[in-house]
């Protein structure tokens, strides 16, 4: 059976796909759910600030993004529609849910088979009485966590991965949370191969990332081209990995972007980062390193296409 991509266009066959970015923004909120104008903004404004950057990443070699802004931090549908209406990039949304501080109300009371439901539906049916399929399961864990919700979204989560084949994608700083987190996921029953480490590299012990790669997890860095995140070290972090024989763990993403309807301008805070420097300036360096092109497809193809394939 070939295996597919969800994407806000429909499902794609992963063999016609080539660099896929894992994780990336397009519209976010990060004000909370209970704000007025939560995740509001003009399809057509959004399009006219965020369009250009897709032209540039589709123009520097991706064909695929993975939009990571999940229920809490302002999940769109309608605008995720319009920005795949002008981009011939193929766009994949989440299902799931943000940490703790930012579960709308909603979602706090739920019960964990009715949770896990609902993400049953969104990935096999559509999100929000569409025909779109989320293609993924987006969780987030609060920097002193697991807290007692964010473990009944992990089980949650096993359930619908198991019942759907989705990879459970989770934002996750440090090492300890980390393997919390891995500990409920598996005790819950899930495969770790279906688990990404989303901000592996905030752990700074490479024996860490290595313990969850030998775990089967996804170890993904996505600070690539970020101004707080030194390129070198990174580079020097996918090296080691490689060396340790992970290749097939490692994913490689800008967590760049994105449209903010706080701002009149719809640019966040500190400005708009686009999604090149992958291609532009981190696979050069890597090349440099000596990592062959063979290597390189690996991590930016064939991984994330293994990772986020029904």
């Amino acid at each position: 059976m070939t295996k597919k991509i969800h994407t806000i266009k429909g499902s794609v066959e992963i063999d016609s796909l080539g660099l896929i970015l894992p994780h990336e923004h397009l519209f976010t909120d990060l004000r909370g759910p209970l704000v007025v104008g939560y995740a509001q903004a003009e399809p057509e404004g959004v399009v006219w600030v965020v369009g250009p950057f897709l032209a540039d990443a589709f123009a520097a070699g991706a064909t695929a993004l993975v939009e990571c802004s999940t229920v809490g931090v302002g999940r769109n549908i309608s605008i995720l529609q319009n920005l795949a209406e002008v981009s011939p990039i193929h766009i994949i949304a989440p299902t799931g849910v943000y940490r703790d501080a930012f579960i709308p109300p909603w979602l706090r009371e739920i019960n964990e088979a009715d949770l896990a439901k609902l993400w049953i539906d969104e990935l096999t049916e559509g999100i929000e009485g569409t025909s779109i399929r989320a293609g993924f399961i987006k969780l987030a864990m609060s920097d002193d966590g697991p807290t007692a919700l964010e473990i009944r979204n992990l089980r949650a989560a096993v359930k619908a991965s198991q019942i759907t084949g989705a990879v459970i994608a989770s934002h996750t700083i440090g090492g300890r949370v980390t393997n919390e987190e891995m500990d409920v996921l598996e005790e819950a029953g899930l495969d770790l191969h279906r688990f990404i480490w989303i901000h592996a590299q905030t752990e700074s012990n490479i024996d860490v990332l290595k313990e969850a790669a030998q775990r089967g997890a996804f170890v993904e860095l996505d600070s690539v081209g970020a101004p707080h995140q030194s390129q070198k070290d990174l580079i020097e972090t996918v090296v080691a990995l490689i060396e340790a024989g992970y290749i097939d763990q490692i994913l490689l993403s800008h967590d760049a972007g994105w449209y903010n309807p706080a701002n009149s301008d719809g640019l966040p805070n500190e400005g708009f980062r686009g999604y090149t420097a992958l291609t532009k300036e981190f696979l050069p360096a890597l090349s440099a390193r000596g990592i062959s092109e063979e290597l390189v497809r690996h991590i930016t193809v064939h991984n994330p296409a293994r990772a986020f394939a029904f």
